[in-house]
């Protein structure tokens, strides 16, 4: 209890959350390293999982090669980085120290989720539904863009939320590499025997991806073509009439 007093001092002094080192600043790094991370990953591997999927062919192998990611430690792949001649441990503009090399190993750690989920959310859009679109005259880009798309989208959502979330709190690592963000203060804490401090800086962390959970699950939500379309209901109906969610989904994405 003395250690969860003792951090709850630290997140109450002003001078702790001020200057360059200070807990906000540090906050807005691991955020701006979170989310270009991510952006990165959703470039790379979104299009290429989407288009995969709409093909039914390659996925096993875009699925298994991305997973690869998962069986190599992040941390292992960033020293691995920073330890060769490039990236290295340079600084990368707003990145701070090393700040290529951890943008790729985060980025490297994004896809599996992001690519398992936008392949499988595709392929599991139902065949009778496919073949009413095709049916209504649909070429294949009107099929995946109208059709396909909008009905994977909520678990396309799923992989991206999953994603934003494991790599925040992944982030931190960086600090093992003297890279920016929260990570610098949970290491300074623990290695100076300051445990309040390190105490603290985990607690910023867990607060800040709950709060990113919660908003990614929100905009999961509302990418959900029928639940804007208020027809949940209906969706069951469409998947066995195959033709009504055809046009309920093209009616509830304009």
């Amino acid at each position: 209890m003395n250690i969860l007093s003792e951090a709850w001092r630290y997140l109450r002094d002003g001078d702790n959350w001020t200057g360059p080192g200070g807990m906000a600043n540090l906050l807005n790094q691991q955020l701006l390293l979170t989310i270009t991370a991510l952006v990165m990953a959703l470039v790379i591997g979104l299009p290429i999982a989407l288009w995969l999927g709409h093909l039914g062919r390659g996925g096993f192998l875009a699925i298994n090669v991305s997973n690869v990611g998962r069986a190599v430690p992040t941390f292992a792949l960033l020293a691995l980085l920073v330890v060769a001649e490039w990236p290295g441990t340079q600084s990368f503009g707003p990145y701070g120290r090393a700040g290529l090399a951890t943008l790729i190993a985060l980025t490297l750690f994004a896809l599996p989720p992001i690519i398992t989920n936008a392949y499988v959310a595709v392929r599991e859009v139902p065949p009778d539904v496919r073949e009413s679109a095709r049916g209504m005259g649909m070429t294949g880009p009107q099929q995946f863009f109208r059709v396909e798309l909008p009905l994977a989208l909520p678990l396309v959502m799923s992989g991206v939320r999953l994603a934003l979330v494991q790599v925040w709190a992944t982030a931190t690592i960086a600090a093992l590499v003297a890279g920016p963000g929260l990570g610098r203060v949970i290491t300074d804490g623990f290695f100076r025997s300051n445990y309040g401090k390190g105490i603290a800086g985990a607690i910023v962390v867990a607060l800040v991806a709950l709060v990113l959970e919660l908003l990614a699950a929100l905009v999961q939500r509302l990418a959900d073509p029928m639940r804007r379309g208020g027809s949940s209901s209906n969706r069951e109906m469409g998947v066995s009439a195959g033709t009504s969610t055809v046009d309920e989904t093209v009616d509830a994405v304009g």
